[in-house]
């Protein structure tokens, strides 16, 4: 089927200056990372950004961050046009969601030695957990945790290193990025399953309207349906993600 033009209206709404803003999250190592040879943003969300200013027959401009929270408020204050980010209630003030085209699990690094075996043992009084600041796995810990204190660091890697030095019981994080950690050297071990189910979505400024969101959300639904998403996991070598079911397109008119 040929792919017909998006209206002139519409471009305008996602690339007022004339080219894509694509916010990419750095932190998230399994949808972007950097070229060892050419040190550009690459990954998941950077191919998809592509394609998506292909599609509106505009350029892109990658603006690259190391954290979740720092990507989010670039979107949220329109400093980019669109972004790549975990689904929270957290994050809608000034956002729009589309359905999630990746799912991410969300799991607990501790000591080797720890006799924490399960993730219902970690919610404990005298348990710290570090996390990420501003992550899915913060924000989403800060509404569940009752009686464990969540200990909030400069990214993903001072989480882990904090575990390390035993400044914490438990380390939060993406499982991938966890099972890295523990095989890259002893002492550590990830809890089996997990603790959440992250949800990765793209998302666009409120104030571009709601047929901009509405583009956006098409654009991920046939992405995950004609096999691109999964293309971009397996040539980006990703594992411990799997494409999100399809959804039905709904626009928050708010």
């Amino acid at each position: 089927m040929t792919q017909q033009p998006t209206p002139s209206a519409l471009v305008s709404a996602f690339a007022p200056d004339g080219a894509l803003r694509a916010s990419i999250n750095l932190g998230n190592p399994i949808l972007a990372h950097r070229d060892p040879a050419s040190g550009e943003p690459a990954g998941v969300s950077v191919d998809l950004a592509r394609e998506f200013g292909r599609r509106l027959g505009v350029p892109v401009e990658l603006v690259a961050f190391e954290r979740a929270a720092l990507s989010v408020d670039a979107v949220r204050a329109e400093r980019a046009d669109i972004g790549f980010f975990a689904v929270d209630p957290a994050r809608g003030e000034g956002l729009r969601f589309t359905a999630p085209y990746v799912l991410i699990e969300g799991s607990y690094l501790v000591p080797e030695r720890a006799t924490i075996a399960e993730n219902e043992q970690v919610d404990r009084e005298g348990t710290r957990i570090s996390v990420g600041a501003g992550s899915a796995y913060d924000l989403f810990l800060t509404r569940e945790i009752r009686h464990a204190e969540v200990v909030r660091l400069e990214g993903a890697p001072r989480a882990l290193a904090a575990l390390r030095a035993g400044e914490v019981e438990v380390a939060a994080g993406i499982r991938q990025l966890l099972e890295a950690e523990a095989a890259r050297e002893e002492g550590v071990r990830v809890l089996p399953g997990r603790f959440m189910v992250i949800q990765q979505a793209m998302g666009v400024p409120v104030g571009r309207g709601a047929a901009a969101q509405e583009l956006l959300a098409s654009f991920v639904e046939e992405m995950k349906a004609d096999g691109f998403v999964a293309d971009a996991l397996e040539r980006h070598g990703v594992e411990g993600a799997s494409v999100a079911p399809a959804q039905e397109i709904s626009v928050d008119a708010r």
